[in-house]
């Protein structure tokens, strides 16, 4: 398992997902495979929404990473107070530049979710399937 925490800017965002292509590659996961890019992408986008839309002042992210048989979870929790989930939007306009995150997330993923975080805060975690 891997878990650290993160401040919640678009630096910590990079660095998370820098830090989590690292501990995949030292996990076996070679970084041109499917498996690699396709994390790398719901890390980027799970991390940016964590800074983005569930950061308050002084307060960080986590992301954990969980190596199973089958199965790479993917959980990001932040310290938002109130539990509002994310729902993917429906396809935004051709020009958006932004509105397609969590589209992505649930083309790439086999399913994603989002739990209360104890004390405070949200967990949207992300699972991607190891044996495609």
């Amino acid at each position: 398992m891997f878990s650290e925490r993160f401040r919640s800017t678009p630096r910590g965002a990079r660095l998370a997902r820098s830090l989590a292509v690292h501990q995949l590659q030292a996990w076996g996961i070679a970084p041109d495979t499917d498996l690699a890019h396709d994390a790398a992408l719901v890390i980027a986008e799970l991390t940016a929404n964590a800074a983005t839309h569930g950061s308050l002042p002084g307060r960080h992210f986590a992301l954990t990473l969980t190596l199973c048989p089958d199965t790479l979870r993917i959980e990001v929790s932040d310290t938002r107070g109130e539990h509002r989930p994310p729902t993917p939007a429906t396809a935004p306009p051709p020009l958006s530049e932004s509105g397609r995150g969590l589209l992505l997330v649930e083309s790439l993923t086999t399913h994603w979710e989002v739990h209360p975080r104890t004390p405070i805060g949200k967990t949207v975690s992300a699972h991607l399937d190891i044996a495609r």
